[in-house]
C-alpha cells in the first residue's frame, strides 16, 4: 500500500518505518493536512494523520477524486475530521483508541506534583546557585479531595495512582466505573458539586459540542480559593482566557497545561527564534504557578510503539476488505 503520512516529526519516524516492516511505501511529510497540501497524498492508497490536520468536507473531497479509500488517525480524537462526509464518499476511517492511559496518566500526575512542590522554580534556583527555600512551600497530597472528569481508559489510571498517594476522589463522567468506587472507595457526582469541594482538578474528558469550554468563568467561580487545575485532555475543554483571569485574581492557584486550543502552528515545532504573536500563551508564560508542556502527555516509547502498530494494523485490516475493530463510523 502506498501511504501518504502527514505531519510527521523526528521523533516518530523510526516508529513508523519499524512499525510497518517494510510492507508500505510510505511517503512522510513534516507538513500539515490542508487544502493546499492535499495533493501530496497523489497516487497514494491512504493517508496517515495527526490531531492538528485538517480533514474536512472539501479536503476529503479532493483526496477521494486522488483515489484515497483510507484515512488512519494517528491520535484517539477525530473531532479534526468530518466522518459522516466521509462515510458518504466510502473512505473509511480508523484511529488508535488507546495507545498508553498510563502515559498520560503518569503524566498528569507528574505535573501535579511538579506544581505542588514547585520542582521547576526550584530547579532554576540551584542552577543561579540560590538554594533558599523561601516560596518554595508546598502541601501534602494525602488527604486532598482530586475531581477527575472523565473516567476512562486514562482517567481510571489518574484514579488508582491518586488512590496511592491517599487523596479522597470526586468523579464525574455519564458512564460510572463501578470498579473505581470499589476499589478506591471514590464518588460519582455531577460536575458543580465537583468543582466546589476539590482541591485539585484533572481534565480527562473528550472533546465535543457538550464538553467545548467546561470550564470558564462561572465554573471557575464555584471552585475552592487555590485550586489546582490541569488539563491534558483536549485544549478546548478549557475557556483560556477565562483561567488567566481566574490565575489573576488567586482563585485559580495552579495551573498545569499539556494542551492548548490554539495550540496548532505553535506546539511541535521550535520558535526559538520567532516573535511569540499568541496573547493568552505570553501572558500564561509570564505566570510562575503555571506549568505549560507541548502535548507530551502521551510521548513514551511504549505509547509510541503502539500508536505506529495499530495504525498500520488498521490500515492493513481496511485494506483486506475486513471489518476493523477501530474504524470510525457514525450511524
Amino acid at each position: 500500500m502506498k501511504i501518504a503520512i502527514f505531519n510527521v516529526h523526528n521523533w516518530e519516524k523510526d516508529y513508523l518505518q519499524s512499525a510497518s516492516k517494510d510492507k508500505h511505501n510510505l511517503k512522510m511529510f513534516d507538513t500539515y493536512l490542508t487544502i493546499d497540501t492535499v495533493d501530496l497524498a497523489k497516487d497514494c492508497d491512504a493517508i496517515c494523520i495527526f490531531t492538528e490536520d485538517n480533514a474536512s468536507a472539501p479536503i476529503l473531497d479532493r483526496l477521494h477524486e486522488l483515489g484515497v479509500k483510507y484515512v488512519a488517525l494517528r491520535s484517539a480524537g477525530f473531532n479534526n475530521i468530518d466522518v459522516p462526509h466521509a462515510q458518504k464518499l466510502g473512505i473509511r476511517i480508523a484511529r488508535v483508541p488507546e495507545y498508553s492511559p498510563y502515559a498520560i496518566a503518569e503524566f498528569t500526575v507528574g505535573v501535579m506534583l511538579a506544581l505542588n512542590r514547585k520542582l521547576v522554580r526550584t530547579h532554576y534556583r540551584i542552577m543561579e546557585m540560590n538554594f533558599s527555600l523561601n516560596g518554595l512551600v508546598g502541601f501534602d497530597m494525602n488527604g486532598k479531595t482530586v475531581g477527575i472528569i472523565g473516567t476512562g481508559k486514562i482517567g481510571s489510571v489518574v484514579a488508582k495512582i491518586l488512590h496511592g498517594f491517599g487523596c479522597k476522589l470526586l468523579l464525574y463522567d455519564i458512564f460510572e466505573n463501578k470498579a473505581l468506587i470499589e476499589e478506591y472507595g471514590a464518588t460519582y457526582t455531577d460536575l458543580d458539586s465537583l468543582v466546589e469541594q476539590s482541591d485539585i482538578i484533572t481534565l480527562h474528558a473528550p472533546l465535543n459540542k457538550k464538553t467545548h469550554h467546561l470550564i470558564n468563568k462561572d465554573r471557575i467561580a464555584k471552585m475552592k480559593k487555590g485550586v489546582m487545575l490541569i488539563n491534558a485532555g483536549r485544549g478546548g475543554l478549557v475557556n483560556t482566557q477565562d483561567v488567566i483571569n481566574g490565575l489573576k485574581t488567586g482563585q485559580v492557584g495552579y495551573f498545569g497545561m499539556d494542551v492548548y486550543e490554539e495550540e496548532k502552528g505553535l506546539y511541535f515545532e521550535d520558535h526559538s527564534e520567532d516573535i511569540l504573536q499568541d496573547d493568552a500563551m505570553a501572558r500564561l508564560m509570564t505566570l510562575r504557578n503555571v506549568l505549560i508542556s507541548s502535548h507530551q502527555a502521551f510521548l513514551t516509547e511504549t505509547a509510541l510503539q503502539n500508536i505506529s502498530r495499530i495504525t498500520f494494523e488498521n490500515l492493513e485490516c481496511m485494506e483486506k476488505g475486513a471489518d476493523c475493530k477501530n474504524e470510525i463510523k457514525i450511524t
